[in-house]
Formats: structure tokens, C-alpha cells, sequence
């Protein structure tokens, strides 16, 4: 799994313009005709074609599919961090494709979190400041932001390790870090792109059933990349990314039995 990729959003806007909005659609993500080409040494590869995607308000959508498929290349497109090469890609009301490269930062730092499969923590600090920065980095005092660290360390708890680093912690625990830093802004979607890749199963589904608690919690809209079809199960819908399209998949059977602990340590 990659690295998120750099910024490279096409814009049509003069600075200080604010992004288009469009109210009129109930749909928190719309996506259409969406298509996106990249140039390789080999030639051109195109990832989608007519790629639509619709999810309302609350839902929780996993997207499975085969390795290069382009499922983490299209959580970019969607948390605009990556332009699409044609269609259009609307969240929360807004038409991400037309966002200059700042107008985009502030887009997801307000209205996206992101959980990836590996933490992205930054090492040389603390799990309280590592969930304060993106508080610090929209310029809310460092004593408030740390306050508002500090209750979501305790929310995912581990409110008795926030002033540990992330190599003093388990990868289940800078898993939990990661979320609570995906979420403490308050935004309005979490787009998590295989968060329980890196753990042992008994740490995925403790991960999982608190990613699923604080979803239902916090009034989010997620989507969820997973290679994992019992997971995938337990979402309100799933999806299959393949030939550069979204396919409905059936119900998928999961096991009945709990597969956690009634705690959420990991």
C-alpha cells in the first residue's frame, strides 16, 4: 500500500474563490463518469471508466477488489488528494476536481479523515501531539487542541499512553492513535483505506468493531477499502472494484459469533 500521493488537483479557481457547492443532491459522495489515466513508462493506464459511485449520509461502504485495481487510488480522488482525468467527484456538496491545491488542504482538514494501513505517525512525537496537529495545523491554540487530543485518546482508550511515542506502542494502539487523529477535527466522512492490513486478526476486528462504534457514534459517512470479506460483511453495503468499475456485490455470510473481546485494547 502506497503512500497517499501528492497534490496534484486541477483548478479553475481564482485565489480567495470559494469551491463550487451544490446543495440540491442528498448524496454526501457522488461520483460520475469518473475516469483517471496515468502515464507510465509503458504507456498510458487508465484505472476507471465510467466510474459512478453514490453514497448517502451514515451509510458505512467497503470496496474490495484485486492489488492495483485502483481502490486506494480512488480513496484519493475522493479525499482530493489526486484530480480525476475526466468526471466529476462531488463530497459533502462540494466539487473537489475544481479545488485549488490550499483550498484542498482546507477541505480535508475539515470535512475528511483519513485512517491508512500504515499509521503515518509522525515518530518524534507524542500520540497526544500527534492527534493535536491537525487541530494545531487549522490554528487552534496548542493548550486546546491538546485538551480536544486528549479526549479522543480517551475515546479510543488510550487515554494512559498519550505520552508515549509511537515506537513505545503496539500496532494495534498506533492504529487507535491514527483514528483519533483522523477524527478529531470532527469531520463529516472517514475514507480508511485497509486500516487493519498491518494487524493480527484479533487486533483487525478490536480496530474494526471501534472504527464501526465511532461511525455510528459521530454520524459518519465512511468507506472502507478491505481485502477482507468479513469485515467487508458487516458494512451496510459492499462493493467490487474491478475492469475500472464498481460492482454490487451480494450479501456476503459472516460468522454470528463476537469476534472481539467485550474490550478494545489491542
Amino acid at each position: 500500500m502506497r503512500e497517499p500521493a501528492a497534490i496534484s488537483v486541477a483548478s479553475n479557481l481564482q485565489p480567495g474563490q470559494e469551491p463550487e457547492v451544490r446543495p440540491e443532491d442528498s448524496a454526501v459522495i457522488l461520483v460520475e463518469n469518473l475516469e483517471k489515466t496515468y502515464r507510465t513508462a509503458r504507456g498510458e493506464l487508465t484505472l476507471f471508466r465510467n466510474l459512478d459511485l453514490r453514497v448517502e449520509a451514515g451509510e458505512m461502504v467497503a470496496i474490495v477488489g484485486q492489488s492495483g485495481a485502483g481502490k486506494s487510488s480512488l480513496l484519493h480522488l475522493l479525499g482530493a488528494l489526486d484530480a480525476p482525468t475526466t468526471g466529476s467527484v462531488l463530497v459533502a456538496g462540494t466539487d473537489v476536481t475544481r479545488l485549488a491545491p490550499r483550498a484542498a488542504a482546507r477541505f480535508r482538514n475539515q470535512a475528511i479523515g483519513y485512517v491508512w494501513q500504515f499509521h503515518y505517525l509522525l515518530p518524534e512525537f507524542t500520540a497526544l501531539e500527534n492527534v493535536a496537529m491537525p487541530l494545531i495545523a487549522r490554528g487552534m491554540k496548542i493548550s486546546e487542541a491538546e485538551e480536544k487530543a486528549a479526549a479522543w485518546l480517551q475515546t479510543v482508550g488510550l487515554e494512559d499512553r498519550a505520552g508515549h511515542r509511537p515506537g513505545e506502542l503496539s500496532g494495534g494502539e498506533q492504529q487507535r492513535v491514527a483514528l483519533a487523529r483522523a477524527l478529531v477535527n470532527g469531520p463529516q466522512i472517514l475514507l480508511a483505506d485497509e486500516p487493519t492490513g498491518d494487524l493480527d486478526e484479533a487486533t483487525s476486528w478490536r480496530v474494526f468493531e471501534l472504527l464501526t462504534r465511532l461511525h455510528h457514534e459521530h454520524g459518519l459517512t465512511s468507506i472502507l477499502v478491505t481485502h477482507n470479506l468479513e469485515l467487508a460483511a458487516r458494512c451496510t453495503r459492499a462493493l467490487r472494484l474491478e475492469g475500472g468499475r464498481l460492482v454490487a456485490m451480494e450479501k456476503i455470510p459472516h460468522q454470528d459469533q463476537e469476534k472481539t473481546d467485550s474490550g478494545i485494547v489491542a
